[in-house]
């Protein structure tokens, strides 16, 4: 199957095209900004996919915090470039990679969230995955394009940026390993997030281009949700020398969600996907990578480049 992906330089992006080539896919990556439609119309006719994945995105939420319009703007503009270019190059179908952020702050009695509840953002950066997915919807039932939105849910693993809280955490606790300082600067440790390895999520979305209904929503999940606290004292648990955690109130979101817990049943159902990577196995990777990560940043002979630096927004992936 001839593949494209868009944002295939970012951390998801990575993983996901390691994975569609294992498959057997002919994967063809698209290094045209999403906002710009003439390039990212080249980048799709020249490869004529079969199948598109859309990752790439402005996906800092406290970033959109900041500038909310360009994070409207990359987010869903660059959604409906991206869409108009799938159907201009005759694409078969478009996986559009959205948020659990759509839901927003959802009741405790009401989760685990299925894909039925709706969309009420609290982020910026939510509200403008919501927007992607009217964009979406109205590509499908106003012009025939079959789309399938993945709902991301958190995400974790080797290679990801420390704008995330697992990957901060690995890295501040592997920058300690090296200076000897014992303090890991933390902020919400009540929040309850429901985390996925990534690599079990970019089975989850080829999976979802193979055997998904067009037109559908899926969360991309565990179930379960872990608290941020736990989190945090289990990569400091993996530290090799003792450190505690402190407070920042610098790292404390302006808005921000409790809980956070999906419901998977609906891809299941649709794929029999199940996730397969215990959090302790992801734990130990993605430490093993910021410890690498941290090692060559203080080699001189080596530099700082490990290909893990973020993109420009709208080539990066969200979540």
């Amino acid at each position: 199957m001839r593949v494209l992906v868009t944002g295939a330089t970012g951390f998801v992006g990575r993983h996901l095209v390691a994975h569609l080539a294992a498959a057997g896919d002919e994967v063809t990556i698209s290094e045209a900004e999403i906002c710009d439609p003439e390039s990212l119309e080249a980048d799709f006719l020249q490869g004529r996919p079969d199948t598109v994945y859309h990752l790439a995105a402005q996906a800092d939420v406290q970033a959109s915090f900041i500038e909310p319009a360009t994070t409207l703007r990359v987010n869903v503009e660059g959604t409906s470039n991206v869409l108009e270019a799938a159907q201009r190059a005759g694409a078969g179908r478009v996986v559009v990679i959205s948020s659990a952020d759509v839901y927003g702050r959802v009741e405790p009695a009401s989760l685990p969230v299925d894909e039925t509840a709706a969309m009420r953002p609290v982020t910026p950066y939510g509200a403008s995955k919501a927007a992607a997915e009217m964009v979406c919807v109205q590509a499908g039932l106003g012009r025939g394009l079959d789309v399938i939105r993945a709902r991301a849910f958190n995400h974790l693993g080797p290679g990801q940026s420390d704008r995330f809280v697992a990957a901060a955490l690995a890295s501040r606790v592997a920058a300690n390993e090296r200076t000897g300082s014992e303090v890991v600067r933390v902020g919400n440790l009540h929040a309850r997030r429901d985390f996925t390895d990534v690599r079990d999520v970019v089975r989850a979305y080829r999976l979802l281009a193979t055997n998904g209904a067009a037109g559908e929503a899926y969360n991309v999940c565990s179930g379960a949700a872990r608290g941020i606290s736990g989190l945090a004292e289990a990569l400091i648990a993996r530290a090799r020398r003792p450190m505690r955690l402190a407070t920042d109130g610098e790292l404390l979101r302006p808005v921000d969600v409790s809980e956070v817990r999906g419901d998977p049943s609906k891809l299941r159902d649709a794929t029999g996907w199940r996730p397969e990577i215990l959090l302790e196995q992801t734990l130990d990777d993605l430490l093993d990578y910021w410890r690498c990560r941290t090692a060559e940043s203080l080699d001189p002979r080596r530099g700082t480049g490990t290909g893990a630096e973020s993109e420009l927004p709208s080539r990066g992936d969200s979540q």
